[in-house]
């Protein structure tokens, strides 16, 4: 099985997409050919289309299942392991913020916890209220991001679909409450 050259394009950007996501270039490649392959593909089918060696395949296949990316599929008859996306492409942007968040807010937001419980030096005023900020803004992060997790496909687009629509109407919001 070779990777079609219209593909090609994507497969490459998806690598570099995937360094910026969290995992490394191949496995974002690996991602791409998973994603845009119609049926289930198999870790040597993965290997030929990116010409890389098999070993590498397993590993970013564990990669991809850790991040709940892909999901393993069996065909009658077959004893390979298959793997097709987890999900929509909604469903996998989600999956993608979850585990950024598990990996980074997360734990940003326990030493921000710690140190906020912590701390009650006052000659560190000024730093204890910019951790209190940052912590702020990650728990409101946090409540937005379940808020848009809870979501059905349909209303987080049309949600996204308002874009600055939802500024302007909270703009209208504080001018009246302004003038009460």
């Amino acid at each position: 099985m070779e990777l079609p050259a219209e593909l090609e394009t994507f497969v490459v950007h998806f690598g570099e997409m995937g360094s910026r996501w969290g995992f490394n270039r191949t496995v974002g490649q690996m991602l791409a050919v998973i994603v845009f392959t119609e049926e289930p593909v198999n870790a040597d089918q993965i290997a030929n289309m990116l010409s890389i060696s098999r070993g590498n395949v397993s590993m970013g296949l564990k990669e991809l299942q850790s991040w709940q990316l892909i999901r393993v599929h069996h065909k009658p008859g077959d004893r390979k392991d298959y793997f097709k996306p987890a999900g929509s492409i909604w469903e996998l942007a989600l999956q993608v913020l979850s585990e950024r968040r598990k990996r980074e807010v997360d734990p940003t937001l326990s030493l921000l916890r710690s140190q906020l419980m912590n701390d009650h030096n006052d000659e560190r005023h000024y730093a204890n209220e910019k951790v209190r900020e940052i912590h702020d803004l990650l728990e409101l992060f946090n409540t937005w991001f379940d808020d848009i997790h809870r979501m059905n496909p349909e209303s987080l687009k049309t949600l996204m679909k308002l874009g600055s629509g939802v500024g302007k109407v909270l703009d209208i919001k504080e001018k009246i409450s302004r003038k009460k």
